[in-house]
C-alpha cells in the first residue's frame, strides 16, 4: 500500500531537510537558509489560513523563535515541519486573542492547490479550485476542518503529525480534514468523494 504514490511537496524534500537542519544546529547559516526555504511556503500558506493578510508578520514572528529554539529540536524533516507548525500555529493563536477576533481561512496560493497528493479526496477536490473559489469554500469550513486541511495539503504533515500540531488525536484529525475536503467536493459538484473513508485518508506509507 502507498507504492507507487507521488509524495506531497513537503514530504519529497524531507531527506533534504532533515540534513540541513542537522547543518544549522551545528551553526550552518546557510543550511538554515535551505531549511527555511524548505518549509516557509507550506507554513506562509497555514498561516494564511489562520490569521489572513497577517501572516506574513506572524511567519516572522514564529522564525525568530525556531531560529532561537533549534538546538532543542530533535527530528527528522518530517518532525521538523510538524514542529514549525506547531510553533506557528501559537504564534497564530497569540496574535488573534490580541486581535480579538476568530480565526479565518483565506486565500490559498493557487500553487498550493495544485499540490499532487496521493488520494483521489485530495486530487479531486482541490485540482478543480482556483484561487477566487478557494478564498470562498475554504472561509466557509469550521475551523477544525479548515486546519486540519491546511496542515495536510498545504504543509503537508502526515495524520499523526497534523494531530501533533492540534494537540488531537490522529483519528479526529483524518475525521476534520475528510469532512473538510468532502465539503469542499460536493461544493464543486466533485463526483467520487463522499464515498471515501475517512480511515484511510492522508496515510503515509
Amino acid at each position: 500500500m502507498g507504492q507507487g504514490r507521488e509524495p506531497r511537496r513537503g514530504q519529497a524534500y524531507d531527506g533534504e531537510l532533515g540534513a540541513a537542519v542537522a547543518r544549522a544546529q551545528e551553526g550552518d547559516e546557510a543550511a538554515f537558509a535551505v531549511a527555511y526555504r524548505i518549509v516557509q511556503p507550506g507554513l506562509l500558506g497555514y498561516l494564511r489560513g489562520i490569521v489572513g493578510d497577517d501572516a506574513e508578520d506572524v511567519a516572522s514572528d514564529a522564525w525568530l523563535e525556531i531560529a532561537r529554539d533549534l538546538k532543542r529540536f530533535k527530528g527528522d524533516g518530517a518532525g521538523f515541519r510538524g514542529w514549525t507548525a506547531t510553533i506557528a500555529r501559537h504564534r497564530a493563536l497569540d496574535h488573534l486573542r490580541r486581535q480579538k477576533v476568530r480565526p479565518r481561512s483565506a486565500a490559498l496560493e493557487q500553487d498550493v492547490l495544485e499540490l499532487p497528493g496521493p488520494y483521489s479526496t485530495h486530487d479531486q477536490a482541490l485540482e478543480a479550485l482556483s484561487t477566487e473559489r478557494a478564498l470562498e469554500l475554504v472561509r466557509s469550513l469550521p475551523r477544525d476542518q479548515a486546519e486540519a486541511v491546511l496542515l495536510r495539503i498545504v504543509v503537508g504533515l502526515d495524520g499523526p503529525g497534523a494531530a501533533r500540531v492540534l494537540g488531537k488525536r490522529p483519528g479526529a484529525v483524518r475525521t476534520a480534514a475528510h469532512r473538510g475536503l468532502k465539503r469542499l467536493a460536493t461544493r464543486l459538484g466533485t463526483p467520487g468523494v463522499t464515498n471515501e473513508d475517512p480511515r484511510t485518508l492522508g496515510e503515509s506509507k
